[in-house]
């Protein structure tokens, strides 16, 4: 696939329109993956919705509300895992907020009644809770990690997952969207990329598009990707995320970014990586363009699914498919999930590196033109 563009000729896409740079993205893209688009079922574990930042984007986090816990329980986290088994899910994605304990009261007197002191502790049992209860492969996006938290995350989680979202500094200074939220310091989520990178945890990362930041702004936060991945080989999926204005916000007023800046993004990003990256999913309110050189895969019609698989409306084209394969990353996170339970019976003495480059289970699976919804296989 190539190293990708070098950084003299990266810089030279920032004046090209989307239309010029989509052929020779689709090229890389059938040339890895033909027109296959994967997914991966999963049911989403909200563990806390509190956070010590205060993104002006954000409409997850909020402060503590009375007579509400700060954290899901054990038992409600269960629930929800089984419910998504049940379901025919295959991941179990936990999303919660940065670090909240730093700055509420109730986050630290729950986590105490608990028998835990961090939110990463807490996170890592309803993890391995996860693991052991359900089969569902725990994937978490815990935040800023040292490489002492990535490594202890990874005995109990087949991948973890850091935003990027930008290398501009500016962007967090008084009035900027990252204002006053010290989790997103371009600086402090690029060491914990390389973290992760050094434990050898499978990692998901992106960029979000459309917060202030110039075109060159993101290929720099692209290259910075590259780097650290063309040291370490563990970045398995970039995103590239557009931003949405919703109400409630301090940028509920912002201009969103046309779309011809997402997919001008998506195709600049697989020239940088020469890689595999997932588009954006909030592009409801887009009507999508003729697509010079196709760059984007075609969607198959969205249509009745399980719920926790069916995407929403206004999903992006990477949701569905026409032709459907189970992703080598997850076949090697279902590996790497059975290695780690393989560890865990042995006791104390194993040894050895839990998870691997195993690729047994991949399979494909055609269906009939106009076949609907995404369901499990």
């Amino acid at each position: 696939m190539g190293e990708g563009l070098a950084s003299v000729e990266v810089f030279e896409l920032v004046a090209e329109p989307w239309g010029s740079l989509a052929g020779e993205a689709r090229r890389l893209r059938e040339l890895g993956h033909g027109r296959l688009v994967t997914y991966s079922p999963k049911v989403f574990i909200p563990l806390t919705k509190l956070c010590r930042d205060v993104c002006g984007y954000c409409t997850f986090a909020r402060p503590p509300r009375r007579g509400e816990p700060a954290y899901m329980s054990e038992d409600e986290v269960l629930e929800v895992a089984h419910a998504g088994a049940a379901a025919g899910c295959r991941e179990a994605l936990f999303t919660l907020g940065d670090k909240p304990e730093l700055r509420y009261r109730v986050a630290r007197d729950e986590l105490a009644a608990r028998g835990c002191t961090t939110t990463l502790e807490y996170l890592a049992r309803c993890a391995r809770l996860v693991l052991d209860e359900t089969g569902l492969l725990p994937h978490v996006n815990p935040g800023v990690l040292s490489r002492e938290d990535a490594l202890a995350l990874r005995a109990v989680s087949a991948s973890q997952g850091l935003m990027l979202e930008t290398t501009a500094d500016r962007l967090a200074e008084r009035g900027g969207p990252h204002w006053a939220s010290p989790d997103k310091l371009p600086a402090a989520r690029l060491a914990t990329i390389e973290a992760a990178g050094e434990v050898g945890v499978p990692f998901t990362t992106g960029i979000l598009i459309g917060i202030g930041e110039t075109r060159r702004e993101r290929l720099e936060a692209l290259l910075a990707v590259r780097e650290l991945d063309g040291r370490f080989g563990h970045v398995q999926e970039v995103i590239v995320q557009n931003f949405r204005a919703k109400p409630g916000t301090r940028m509920a007023t912002a201009p969103e970014p046309p779309l011809e800046e997402l997919l001008w993004t998506c195709a600049a990003a697989r020239l940088v990586r020469r890689r595999h990256q997932r588009l954006g999913r909030h592009l409801s309110g887009h009507r999508r363009p003729r697509q010079p050189g196709g760059a984007l895969a075609r969607a198959a019609a969205p249509g009745r699914g399980n719920p926790f698989t069916r995407p929403r409306a206004g999903a992006s084209a990477c949701c569905l498919s026409r032709v459907r394969r189970r992703p080598r990353s997850l076949a090697r996170r279902r590996c790497h999930a059975a290695r780690v339970g393989a560890r865990r019976r042995r006791g104390p003495r194993a040894r050895g590196r839990v998870g691997g480059g195993c690729t047994r289970g991949v399979r494909e699976r055609r269906e009939p033109a106009g076949a609907a919804g995404c369901r499990a296989f």
